[in-house]
């Protein structure tokens, strides 16, 4: 059976975020992730863990200042250091909450840099994140996002993360596949998950246009659904969509795939 997490960066953004554990939970989830969790606290976010007796599955590296425009650190030479501290700080909430899986994010090309310069960079820190993550006995995944949403996205196929990884020989680190941003960028999603199964740690899911719910575009959920338990996929598929309207409403598609307690 396949496994369901809500995304609570996306899902539920009617309310205030430290409600939407309890709004999680009463909608049927018992595992949620987080993109950027940093600014509600740690003790915040652990109390509302506990409170609804929920699983944090995965939360992203900080990615700098994103209300400011950046989208990682990752692959900015002049800024190695403050990537160093974001991996430190995602690894004590990551100690803390027993979450599993660390999302890395590769960046968007700085602009006046040297290519050669940058992409050491990215592989330094690269290199950082999977040793940091391996001691700690956590997995590392690294997402590829489309270049219509974020122009200039350094890692933007599944197969240049799985390249990647072997060329660096990454320990506890694997592809995150987020179904929205696969489509965008290559299509073909059936055929790339079977290719890449033994690569995935963590599919997200959105459709397209829009990253709506299931149902809302152009994607047969139906059909990659089927092909991904007949994979053998044993992770979670989290819900990374922005709700069309009322999230408990968007999430109707939702009920012949699940259990009663949506865990399954």
């Amino acid at each position: 059976m396949l496994r369901f997490a809500a995304n609570l960066s996306l899902l539920f953004t009617e309310l205030p975020f430290l409600e939407r554990f309890a709004a999680a939970r009463a909608a049927g989830f018992s595992s949620v992730e987080i993109q950027f969790p940093y600014a509600l606290g740690l003790e915040a976010v652990a109390d509302a863990l506990s409170q609804q007796q929920l699983e944090l599955i995965l939360i992203n590296i900080p990615a700098g200042g994103w209300d400011n425009g950046d989208r990682s650190l990752c692959c900015d030479p002049r800024r190695q250091s403050e990537f160093a501290d974001g991996l430190a700080l995602a690894l004590q909430w990551a100690k803390r909450l027993s979450v599993p899986k660390l999302n890395f994010l590769a960046g968007i090309t700085p602009c006046g840099q040297n290519e050669e310069q940058v992409q050491q960079t990215l592989e330094s820190n690269l290199r950082l994140a999977a040793q940091q993550c391996h001691k700690a006995n956590v997995e590392l995944l690294i997402e590829a996002i489309n270049t219509e949403d974020l122009p200039g996205f350094r890692l933007h196929h599944s197969t240049q993360v799985v390249d990647l990884i072997k060329r660096l020989d990454l320990p506890s680190t694997r592809l995150q596949y987020d179904v929205y941003h696969m489509q965008i960028m290559e299509g073909n999603l059936i055929n790339t998950l079977n290719r890449l199964s033994t690569h995935i740690g963590h599919i997200q899911i959105a459709d397209v246009p829009g990253r709506h719910e299931p149902g809302s575009g152009e994607i047969n959920f139906s059909n990659l659904f089927k092909a991904i338990e007949a994979m053998g996929y044993s992770g979670y598929i989290s819900l990374e969509y922005n709700p069309s309207g009322q999230t408990e409403s968007s999430l109707e598609w939702l009920q012949p795939w699940i259990t009663q307690d949506r865990t399954a």
